[in-house]
């Protein structure tokens, strides 16, 4: 294996005899090194095989803009998430979590935080990622020093969840799919109020996502069970339109919603039609 480029001291991109390339990290890898030199095996400490080969160029990009303690970091992130979930990660995970981690870091060195619109979804949807999400803020404090808030545990959560459907061997048949009943489902909702929706409203975008998570969990046949029907009968009297809407929703999927994805969807669908 010989070195093809240097990166930094820490990280160079490497090519085996079959002429395989590998982003290659460890300490002092590179260091008084030259490209055409033999990498020292020894000192390898992580090695990045990005199959795709649109995701390894714009991975190699990132290493030239990103510091190698954040990609290391990420990378430990990605494969702890990995033994978790039990599935592979489409390879743009390495270059989209990355990139995210390194400018929250950055945003929190300037005092900013991104408030998560979807937090309450993703911790009660995707519990495993999210507590993902916890593990790998704690990851970035014992690496860093630096504490994010909830909200990125939520974010990385999203990372994890659409490197899992990207996955998807029926994508494109899936988008299709899924587009056509989002739309339909709009239409209910806009036919129901006799109104026109609006797309760059914050709700709109809450309303879309939700949908998009539903979807996914109906191609996994995840259902979300509630113990307490409490607040779903409140809903009912509170927001009645709201929920016959829901209802003529339930009936276009044809099937039989569980307490809590009626009690979201009717939340969802008051809040899309108020102005």
């Amino acid at each position: 294996m010989i070195i093809k480029k240097i990166f930094n001291n820490n990280a160079i991109l490497a090519k085996d005899s079959d002429k395989h390339e590998f982003v290659v990290m460890g300490c002092g890898i590179a260091f008084k090194r030259n490209v055409g030199d033999k990498v020292e095996e020894n000192l390898i400490e992580k090695t990045f095989i990005l199959k795709q080969k649109d995701a390894s160029e714009k991975f190699k990009l990132l290493l030239e803009d990103i510091p190698t303690e954040h990609v290391s970091l990420c990378y430990d992130i990605i494969e702890y998430a990995k033994n978790i979930l039990g599935v592979e990660l489409n390879d743009y995970i390495y270059v989209t979590l990355t990139d995210h981690i390194s400018y929250a870091l950055k945003l929190f060195d300037e005092g900013l935080n991104r408030p998560n619109a979807l937090i309450w979804e993703i911790k009660k949807f995707y519990t495993k990622e999210f507590e993902i999400g916890l593990k790998a803020l704690e990851f970035i404090e014992s690496e860093t020093d630096k504490r994010l808030p909830e909200d990125e545990a939520g974010n990385i959560a999203l990372h994890l969840i659409n490197a899992q459907v990207n996955n998807s061997s029926n994508k494109v048949e899936d988008i299709t799919h899924q587009t056509k009943m989002l739309q339909d489902i709009l239409n209910i909702v806009k036919y129901t109020y006799n109104i026109t929706l609006d797309e760059k409203s914050l709700n709109y975008g809450r309303f879309i996502t939700h949908l998009r998570f539903f979807f996914q969990r109906l191609n996994k046949n995840e259902k979300i069970e509630s113990e307490d029907d409490f607040l779903l009968k409140q809903v009912q009297v509170k927001y009645k339109k709201a929920y016959e809407c829901m209802q003529k929703i339930e009936k276009y999927l044809e099937i039989e919603l569980s307490d809590e994805e009626q009690l979201y969807l009717t939340i969802h669908i008051q809040r899309v039609t108020q102005r």
